[in-house]
């Protein structure tokens, strides 16, 4: 089932990562477009996070909606980023989308992998 999730949500999707990744959309000129966060196999600690627009939804995704965005994401990475906090910084080591993820037992230094 599709349904976005009326039930707590798996993660927490900041208002600042909500209104970046709308305004990407505008940018885009889509708006059908849906982000897609991932974990795969790689990067300094063992496994890396992903991200990608998408416009369409897989039957086993999990959905997580805020201000009208959608955040998809799929079971296997689910696991990996439940309880996680997704957000999104602008300072002055430049802007990026930032996954604070409690299921991490390690991070590299740049942040973008972890091991579990």
């Amino acid at each position: 089932m599709n349904a976005i999730a009326e039930m707590p949500s798996p993660l927490v999707f900041t208002d600042n990562a909500a209104k970046k990744v709308k305004e990407l959309i505008e940018e885009e000129g889509s708006p059908d477009l849906k982000l897609r966060v991932f974990v795969s196999g790689g990067g300094c600690s063992g496994f890396q996070y992903g991200f990608t627009f998408e416009d369409s939804v897989n039957d086993d995704d999990t959905q997580v909606q805020k201000d009208n965005v959608v955040l998809l994401i799929d079971p296997m990475s689910l696991q990996y980023l439940t309880g996680a906090e997704i957000d999104y910084q602008d300072s002055l080591q430049g802007s990026q989308f930032v996954i604070r993820n409690p299921n991490a037992t390690s991070t590299c230094g740049c942040g973008s992998s972890f091991s579990a």
